[in-house]
């Protein structure tokens, strides 16, 4: 159809990696934020309370309203943060293959209530020092937050989202109000302190790090347990990948690239025109949308050789993370807890195989697959 077609409710869909590639990195092109989404007529679609919430969050700012909130976060998954961290998500994905193993004497389990769905929210629970008890909740929450992300969301979807949004604000407003009168060593703490010199208003100041710490716990989760358990079910399709892997840990990083490439957990990223602008040859007007069609990107024959082939070898970019100023904050934590996972799974479970179809979750933009069922061969 095109590098870039108009789209049929609006705006235009991107579809080439050179486009999305390009786009991305552009310091000009502007994400949908706050501003942008109460201009919009839809007011089901993008001034429901879930929407205008995301507009506050780190991916939907413009700046200097996100230089100012990006650097209030410095480089908190640097290499040091991530060496102390990564001995505990390996302490996890232990803990959890062996639940994954005891359930598998009995026949078939599934991977992702067991695994993939558990590693995330454990590693950004710890992290921010939060309940154990709490983290079914913000698992089930934040599955249903994200429907306000989405392409075309019905009323129901975005009555979840409104919810689960109203829920999670009142947790976070009431953690943020906790960690001021206690401040201990977790990073909420810290950016209270951050934000309190950064802005007179203390309401202002609890509102910024409530916006952070809802980012984290919403990136966090979603898109890391879709890498975990994609990765696991495009190894488990293809066996002779696997056991070639399993012998060659060390090529771990790079089997990750492909997954990300393959499926990556998000498919559709949206951006905003600043002004009239020729894309491809096609005028885009100013505030217009484009969708940037990732998972079409990365499957772009002019990029990429044989790109319906899952090759793990294969040493290609992609767009995952993102580009510009809002690559993906937490790139290299989920990185890292899947480079854990991977690896102490292929010399846990050597045997393991697909016991089924994988179920996924009827979405565009964001990937979810909702069941993985496993068993020994």
């Amino acid at each position: 159809m095109g590098d870039i077609v108009p789209a049929p409710w609006g705006g235009h869909l991107a579809t080439s990696y050179s486009l999305c590639h390009q786009v991305l990195r552009s310091r000009a092109w502007r994400v949908p934020d706050s501003g942008w989404r109460a201009r919009q007529v839809d007011a089901a679609r993008w001034k429901a309370p879930a929407s205008r919430q995301m507009g506050g969050t780190l991916p939907m700012l413009n700046p200097p309203d996100h230089t100012r909130m990006r650097r209030s976060v410095g480089n908190v998954f640097d290499r040091n943060s991530l060496a102390v961290m990564k001995n505990s998500v390996e302490r996890t994905v232990n803990r959890l293959l062996d639940r994954l193993d005891e359930e598998l004497a009995f026949g078939a389990a599934d991977f992702c209530a067991l695994v993939s769905d558990e590693l995330p929210v454990i590693t950004i629970g710890e992290w921010l020092q939060l309940p154990p008890s709490d983290y079914a909740l913000l698992r089930s929450l934040t599955h249903d937050q994200v429907f306000t992300q989405e392409l075309f969301p019905t009323r129901s979807q975005l009555a979840l989202s409104d919810e689960a949004t109203g829920q999670l604000r009142e947790y976070f407003t009431a953690l943020v109000r906790d960690r001021r009168r206690n401040p201990g060593t977790d990073p909420i703490s810290s950016w209270i302190a951050v934000w309190d010199d950064l802005e007179p208003d203390r309401a202002a100041a609890d509102e910024a790090v409530f916006h952070l710490a809802l980012f984290m716990v919403l990136a966090g989760l979603e898109t890391t347990s879709h890498v975990l358990a994609g990765a696991v079910r495009l190894l488990l399709e293809h066996p002779r990948q696997r056991d070639w892997l399993r012998t060659r840990p060390e090529h771990i990083p790079g089997a990750l690239d492909e997954v990300l490439r393959y499926d990556a957990p998000i498919h559709m990223i949206s951006r905003v025109a600043p002004e009239d602008t020729v894309l491809a040859g096609v005028t885009i007007r100013e505030n217009e949308m484009v969708q940037l069609m990732v998972g079409a990107a990365h499957h772009d024959p002019r990029q990429y050789a044989h790109p319906e082939l899952f090759d793990i070898r294969r040493r290609s970019p992609h767009l995952s993370f993102g580009g510009g100023i809002h690559f993906c904050l937490g790139s290299a934590l989920a990185r890292m807890e899947a480079e854990c996972l991977l690896t102490a799974l292929l010399r846990r479970l050597p045997g393991l195989q697909l016991a089924g179809a994988p179920g996924w979750a009827s979405r565009v933009a964001f990937r979810r697959l909702i069941t993985l069922p496993v068993a020994r061969a």
